[in-house]
């Protein structure tokens, strides 16, 4: 960690992780999945990813979890008056620093990746930060990078060059540092819907704990007798059973391109759709749940291999039937081959064409967290001209989080939920999916 220019060197005197740990408790966070793959920790200085992450690297590499660190500056600007020789012997420290902690944590094997950009000032070095994270990145099954909404100037920049840098394929964490110190949990930009929860061991702990306090540049008085960066006071913030992390969604719509390499692989059928259970069981529920017994025209975005398409052709006078994977398209052309009223086309949200006008019911399964903030409210928007007065509207969404969408089933569903131009009439939450059923005003 390095001191931000303009800010405060010590947490409010309340108690503050107190106030945390009541917040953490009232919002329920999820829990962090075990980790598999590979996971990438990006930290802007040497430091930031044991205090904020120590639990669950020892815990990911332990559980065999390929893990790599990359350091973006060597922490060298830790006390902005030091000589430009007092820093360069900082950055060396530093370094030494963490390969004791890593040791400490059980992780020496752990490769790090040094990159040395000026400390206290990646926010100018941010476009060079992304480019030189993306190779490291590339094969990334998860990152970890500090919350892109951090205080710290560096930690933010870090976290959005790591997003950028990011494939369509990770899962992107952003792990809070001076955010816990500074700032109060209760603030709207605290994202508490996106937030998850790594519990750490009694035994992680206590090698987290050990890690922590070889960083001693960083818990010893200043070199002009100033107080340390981490005082006890801040350091209390880390010494904690649990790690937060927030989720950092992707900003634009999953690009088309990622469905059309999922598809080309295997059998076609990348989920399995009808086959598996969980796809079997999730149809039965969508159908049981639709209120009326027959409609005159649904739309179905998103139709994947047609496997529900041929089962609404048997409640619909018509369906017209869209996705934005040449794949899909030819597969659902091919299950509801001889299906009266059944059209297909190769459409992507949030074309209208994909929801077209006098439909009375629309049919939405696993599509629409798939898509950027901009494009789903235009697809609301269509809906609500689309669907006629009385019309249905049907949503369901697994209850993870696709590493390439943007939002969650709850978010997803929520935006609807919301809109004042649909009633609802029924909910459906369900161990694995989220259903909604809505009726046009």
């Amino acid at each position: 960690m390095s001191r931000a220019v303009g800010g405060p060197t010590v947490p409010d005197p309340l108690d503050a992780p107190g106030l945390w740990r009541d917040a953490i408790d009232h919002h329920a966070p999820r829990t962090m999945s075990p980790p598999t793959g590979r996971l990438v920790v990006v930290a802007a200085h040497p430091d930031d990813e044991t205090l904020a992450a120590g639990g669950y690297v020892r815990a990911a590499h332990a559980a065999g979890c390929a893990v790599e660190i990359v350091i973006a500056t060597d922490g060298e600007g830790a006390f902005p008056d030091a000589t430009a020789a007092d820093r360069a012997a900082l950055g060396r420290t530093r370094r030494r620093e963490l390969e004791d902690a890593l040791g400490v944590l059980g992780a020496e094997d752990v490769p790090v990746h040094w990159l040395g950009l000026p400390d206290s000032g990646l926010e100018e070095a941010e476009s060079t930060l992304a480019k030189e994270l993306e190779p490291l990145l590339r094969h990334a099954d998860a990152y970890l990078a500090p919350w892109s909404g951090d205080p710290h100037p560096d930690h933010a920049a870090a976290g959005r060059a790591a997003a950028v840098a990011a494939p369509v394929t990770a899962h992107g964490w952003g792990y809070p540092i001076w955010a816990l110190a500074w700032e109060h949990p209760d603030q709207d930009r605290i994202p508490w819907s996106r937030t998850y929860l790594h519990v750490v061991s009694a035994a992680d702990r206590a090698a987290k704990r050990a890690a922590i306090g070889r960083f001693t540049s960083q818990l010893e008085p200043a070199p002009d007798g100033g107080p340390p960066i981490l005082p006890p006071e801040v350091l209390r913030f880390f010494d904690t059973e649990r790690e937060l992390f927030f989720r950092e969604p992707r900003a634009t719509s999953a690009p088309a391109d990622r469905f059309a390499t999922l598809y080309s692989g295997g059998d076609g059928d990348p989920w399995q759709t009808h086959t598996s259970w969980y796809e079997i069981r999730k149809r039965a529920v969508l159908l049981a749940c639709l209120p009326h017994a027959r409609y005159t025209h649904a739309a179905e975005p998103g139709c994947g291999t047609g496997a529900l398409t041929r089962e609404l052709a048997g409640r619909c006078d018509a369906v017209t039937a869209s996705d934005y994977t040449a794949q899909a398209v030819a597969a659902t052309a091919e299950a509801t081959r001889g299906l009266a009223g059944v059209t297909v086309e190769h459409r992507a949200l949030p074309d209208p064409a994909a929801l077209p006008a006098g439909i009375d019911l629309a049919v939405l399964s696993e599509v629409l967290y798939y898509l950027s903030a901009a494009d789903l409210d235009a697809t609301v928007d269509r809906l609500a001209d689309a669907v006629v007065a009385g019309g249905d509207v049907l949503v369901a969404h697994w209850r993870g989080w696709p590493a390439e969408a943007p939002q969650d089933a709850e978010a997803t569903h929520r935006r609807l939920r919301e809109d004042r131009r649909f009633d609802m009439l029924l909910e459906h939450t369900d161990a694995e999916f989220l259903v909604h059923v809505l009726r046009r005003r």
